[in-house]
């Protein structure tokens, strides 16, 4: 039988690429109990929901807009003078990521929230519907 084993030790490019990943993650990345306190403190931000329109109505972050994927196109309430920050369901949905992707190629300035909206859920943080 093969036991796994943990490298021990570690080629300097490993922790250039780690140190860059990490930065991005702090850069492009928030949590849920981060964003709270954002809205909370007034900064300058949109959220920006990916989910279905029914989701939405059902239940969002407080002053998230709606852009549900068909409407990507459309760019409607992203703007250019703050970060953008997408959310989507839960930690297995891609959407907040995919529309960053389209978002940026337009020149917007995004960040997703872990978690989506089941971890803001999860932390019992204020729910608009």
């Amino acid at each position: 039988m093969k036991t796994a084993t943990i490298e021990t030790e570690i080629a300097p490019d490993k922790a250039l690429e780690a140190h860059k990943f990490f930065s991005d993650k702090i850069d492009f990345t928030t949590g849920p109990v981060e964003l709270n306190l954002q809205i909370q403190m007034g900064e300058k931000i949109t959220i920006i929901d990916m989910r279905e329109p029914e989701d939405f109505q059902a239940g969002h972050i407080p002053g998230a807009v709606n852009l549900p994927r068909d409407k990507w196109v459309s760019l409607a309430g992203l703007q250019r003078d703050r970060f953008n920050v997408l959310y989507c369901y839960s930690i297995t949905c891609h959407l907040a990521a995919k529309a960053a992707v389209t978002f940026t190629e337009h020149g917007f300035p995004v960040m997703e929230m872990d978690g989506g909206y089941e971890a803001w859920k999860e932390h019992d943080l204020p729910i608009e519907a």
